[in-house]
């Protein structure tokens, strides 16, 4: 049975989470990205603690009210601060420096490949969605079609101050209409917005951006099996990067395409997302 469960890291850094499954099962670690939430992962949460994983996924800084540093303080919101985080979440459940399984959606794919690049020895298994490997992301930015940086424009947009209010304006238009054209039913998009559907959530989660920019951090080749999600319905990546990624994965990988299917696919096809993950975890267990 799915439940929520605080985790607190540090002093002012406690993180809501939804946990499943037995307290010394292999770890499945879940990342979400932006404009969601962990209830992104609430299917696989579920069903994999059902099967006997420890399966757990937070509302990562910002997105969690208790560990929510000052947006304005875009230093606070910079990548190795939000590995740290991923890391740490690890021993508060115990697992201290185990081996885990690790997911991670959109921004939190791009944590989920860092993290693999950072301690290959400590992740068991990859499972990315919508997230292209960071060097193939790179590329693709750069090709002279312009495709990729036209469906990442909004990276640049969420570096004006006013993106914030502008996401929020109307009842949330511009996220409800995202999310819901990519395929996320009604009950999810309410569900992420209870987290970041206001102004402290939704500045937080804006620093993430602002403390990167556009570009990706570069990230060595993946050394961890992988799994890679992609709906090529995704309105953020397109097939130049998402296909690219196979370039820069030198351990066994699986690239995985949904036909139809956008940036969300374990909101919008979770028995597939969680059949996959299932099948995946068995084949590299931690």
């Amino acid at each position: 049975m799915l439940t929520t469960r605080t985790i607190q890291t540090a002093p002012g850094l406690a993180f809501d989470t939804s946990v499943a499954g037995p307290a010394d099962g292999p770890l499945v670690l879940m990342l979400h990205g932006f404009g969601v939430s962990r209830f992104l992962w609430s299917d696989q949460v579920e069903t994999l603690g059902q099967a006997g994983y420890l399966a757990v996924a937070p509302n990562q800084r910002g997105y969690a009210p208790g560990a929510r540093p000052d947006p304005a303080d875009h230093a606070s919101y910079r990548v190795p601060h939000l590995l740290a985080d991923a890391l740490a979440i690890v021993a508060g459940l115990g697992h201290g420096d185990r081996r885990f399984h690790l997911a991670g959606h959109d921004w939190g794919g791009s944590l989920a490949w860092h993290l693999a690049d950072a301690h290959p020895g400590r992740i068991a298994s990859l499972t990315i969605l919508s997230r292209p490997h960071p060097l193939a992301f790179n590329r693709a930015i750069d090709l002279p079609d312009g495709e990729q940086k036209r469906r990442s424009a909004h990276h640049t947009r969420f570096l004006d101050p006013q993106a914030g209010p502008d996401n929020l304006a109307d009842d949330a238009r511009w996220l409800r209409t995202r999310l819901k054209a990519n395929g996320v039913p009604a009950e999810k998009i309410e569900q992420h917005l209870s987290v970041i559907g206001n102004p402290p959530a939704m500045e937080a989660a804006l620093a993430w951006y602002r403390a990167r920019g556009v570009r990706h951090d570069p990230a060595g080749p993946t050394k961890v099996p992988t799994l890679y999600i992609w709906g090529d319905a995704d309105d953020a990546v397109g097939r130049a990067a998402a296909e690219g990624t196979g370039d820069f994965i030198a351990a066994p990988y699986q690239f995985e395409i949904l036909p139809g299917v956008g940036h969300y696919p374990s909101d919008q096809v979770p028995g597939r997302v969680t059949a996959l993950m299932l099948a995946h975890l068995g084949r590299y267990p931690a």
